[in-house]
């Protein structure tokens, strides 16, 4: 059975929302950041003017959502005169906080400007403080509770580790008492700090049973709506497994768990820097930069580019990614394969499954 991939460019531009880490600054140091964030701002991060000019670029490039993330994107002092140009220019816009500087005046300016808010939580309090520091749960559950008061909510994100894979239920139902958009759950990517610390990669079979509880979750009746977001490929094989006839008709909807590389046909996530990428954590694989060329000149270039025409081919990939009957819909995570293979093509070992190609030797 083949499916229709998922949905294309519903928009002016080639990407619904395009992605900025404002800053490589955090107050926080959590054990799996990909970034390696601590409070050591880098001396070449965009002023005020470049920042205003990438909002600019980001409304040219024809997004519709300006996204902020970090480290943590509220260490910026300028962050509200940037989220003003983008307002005034019509954007919507998305952040992703730790929670820690949500309240006072903060707040206040969250709720002017209608920033849709996103908390990164991974389950309760003891799961949640081993991988991001004592305090951080109740910092995070405060501002869940005043972004939700304000009516800016966005989701909750949970990184998956080996330590809290049992918090997916305590991630949905906060969700759903304080009427969050969406939860997130994304797969431990091993670069940043998290490369150092791949112990807290769960094992193949770990992913397994946690995808397909996220699956039985997702598929609850709840008082309130919200999505699912699941970031990890193999989550798309799953799904077609647990429910063959109604696959077809998700994944042409759904905006989630298929690697970027395949999504849209690319992605451009931009660094604090204005260095431009083709995934959240894929720097080793710089575009450009947005001072020396637009993003559409960027985009442009990409979508020209042999290499990632040939990263965008799923039969191109090794392994057994490579002879796995689910590589059109899944093609597992380029950047994790790069991490631990040293190639962009090799195959993603954090999946369990064994293609029918291997299982016929």
């Amino acid at each position: 059975m083949s499916c229709p991939g998922p949905p294309k460019k519903p928009q002016k531009g080639p990407l619904m929302i395009t992605s900025w880490r404002a800053t490589g600054a955090c107050n926080y140091n959590c054990v799996y950041c990909n970034v390696d964030a601590n409070m050591q701002q880098s001396p070449d991060e965009l002023d005020t003017e470049w920042g205003l000019k990438l909002v600019d670029q980001i409304y040219e490039f024809g997004s519709q959502w300006f996204g902020i993330k970090g480290g943590e994107p509220l260490v910026r002092k300028d962050l509200f005169t940037l989220i003003a140009h983008a307002k005034d220019l019509g954007l919507d816009v998305l952040l992703l906080t730790n929670g820690y500087y949500v309240k006072g005046e903060i707040l206040d300016k969250l709720t002017k400007y209608d920033v849709y808010t996103s908390i990164s939580i991974d389950g309760s309090e003891a799961a949640n403080d081993s991988l991001r520091g004592k305090g951080s749960y109740k910092t995070a559950l405060a501002a869940i509770q005043k972004l939700s008061q304000n009516g800016i909510l966005n989701g909750l994100s949970m990184a998956i580790t080996n330590r809290n894979l049992n918090e997916a239920d305590h991630i949905v139902d906060l969700a759903e008492e304080y009427h969050a958009r969406f939860v997130w759950f994304n797969h431990l990517v091993p670069t940043g700090r998290a490369k150092q610390h791949l112990d807290l990669e769960p094992t193949p079979e770990q992913y397994e049973v946690f995808l397909n509880h996220l699956y039985d979750l997702a598929h609850k009746q709840y008082k309130v709506e919200f999505d699912f977001n699941i970031h990890c490929p193999h989550y798309l094989r799953i799904f077609k497994e647990r429910d063959p006839e109604g696959f077809c008709e998700w994944f042409s909807k759904t905006k989630t768990a298929t690697c970027i590389y395949f999504l849209f046909g690319g992605y451009l996530s931009v660094l604090e820097n204005g260095d431009v990428i083709p995934c959240f954590y894929s720097e080793d694989l710089k575009i450009g930069n947005i001072k020396e060329k637009s993003l559409t000149e960027l985009w442009d270039d990409m979508q020209h580019s042999e290499f990632y025409k040939k990263l965008q081919n799923p039969d191109n990939l090794e392994g057994k990614c490579g002879v796995c009957e689910h590589r059109y819909i899944c093609g597992g995570c380029r950047t994790r394969a790069y991490a631990l293979t040293g190639s962009y093509f090799g195959p993603d070992n954090a999946c369990a499954y064994i293609p029918e190609a291997l299982r016929k030797k």
